[in-house]
């Protein structure tokens, strides 16, 4: 049976903590209450099944909820302009983009009960920004459009047929389907042009698809071939016919990242974002997150044996790798869409 943390199981797990902090959590739920609403942006419910915590917030703490999608860079870039005409409490945004959200001074800290059972790693020490949950760079392939499905980067290579890969420069997972390639074709965080190599080549023979690999584009049969975090190709595969696609992990390498909640410094219902986040980090909300195939960030949280059964298989992810380098990598990043325009589209036949 599904875990519903209840307003009762938030105060039990901060009483397990220290006392002081479940006056604090009992004072931020009373607050959160009183505003009633949270704002997201880059949360929408087909990702990473944000929905279920959203129905959660909403029945359990009478949170209302809307989101505007969007990705990582615009996410900052929207906190940034609006300032104190906020109009998003909360986002999420790709591992390299949160320190980038603390260096333009946009987000404010809260740390969760569960702040302890989240690798270092994969937190800011003040509790600016933190995972939520992992993924790794996947291959989703429509059986109907392409005969063979490609089980490695270097297969991509021989195909006939259009690879689809996001607005690279823009957003976090078609970002980190560029380093994925690049870890597969030997090269790293400071080095993508392995990666590029490979992209430039099926630009030149003209297979870069521009349409956007969402699971609307999905289902319309628009898309032959998208490399996608898991969580997403998966879900999307589910949703639409669990046959008509096939889901693998690249054999000759990959990239295992995540993304992080940031809360706007700006938040018009700062609390209510703080307390999103302290559902999200609870079991509860990380087992939502599974059941929407993504990996929780707590190694802690057991798993229902029916959300552990959607995951791909263990043995899938051997060639795959978390970043080693986070600062080289978010250089890199800060170049990247110049780099795709120069060295990868330049080519893209018209």
């Amino acid at each position: 049976m599904k875990t519903i943390l209840k307003t009762s199981s938030l105060l039990a797990l901060a009483l397990s903590a220290t006392p002081v902090l479940a006056t604090d959590l009992n004072e931020l739920e009373s607050k959160a209450r009183a505003e009633g609403k949270v704002y997201s942006v880059g949360m929408p419910d087909s990702w990473a099944n944000w929905k279920d915590t959203w129905r959660d917030l909403g029945e359990h703490y009478g949170i209302q909820h809307q989101d505007t999608d969007m990705s990582s860079a615009q996410e900052i870039a929207k906190f940034a302009a609006e300032k104190d005409n906020a109009t998003a409490d909360i986002g999420d945004v790709g591992a390299a983009f949160g320190p980038i959200a603390v260096r333009q001074g946009v987000t404010q800290p809260y740390k969760p009960t569960t702040w302890d059972d989240i690798p270092d790693w994969a937190k800011d020490q003040d509790g600016h920004w933190m995972l939520g949950y992992t993924g790794t760079i996947a291959f989703i392939v429509n059986n109907e459009l392409v005969q063979k499905a490609p089980t490695s980067w270097q297969d991509l290579l021989n195909g006939d047929y259009q690879v689809t890969v996001g607005d690279v420069g823009v957003a976090a997972q078609a970002n980190s389907a560029v380093l994925a390639a690049a870890f597969a074709q030997g090269g790293d965080e400071s080095n993508i042009k392995p990666a590029l190599a490979l992209f430039a080549q099926l630009a030149k023979q003209g297979r870069l698809s521009p349409v956007d690999p969402n699971i609307a584009n999905l289902e319309k049969g628009e898309v032959e071939m998208a490399i996608l975090w898991d969580f997403n190709a998966l879900s999307y595969r589910d949703q639409i016919d669990r046959d008509r696609f096939t889901v693998v992990i690249p054999s000759d390498g990959s990239l295992i990242s995540g993304y992080a909640t940031i809360i706007n410094k700006y938040a018009r219902h700062p609390n209510a974002a703080k307390l999103a986040r302290e559902y999200i980090l609870s079991d509860a909300g990380q087992i939502n997150l599974a059941r929407g195939y993504a990996r929780p960030i707590r190694s802690t949280v057991s798993l229902p044996a029916d959300v552990q059964e959607k995951l791909l298989p263990n043995d899938m992810y051997a060639a795959a790798r978390p970043i080693a380098d986070q600062d080289a990598w978010e250089k890199s990043t800060r170049t990247l869409s110049r780099q795709w325009q120069s060295a990868v589209l330049i080519h893209q036949q018209r």
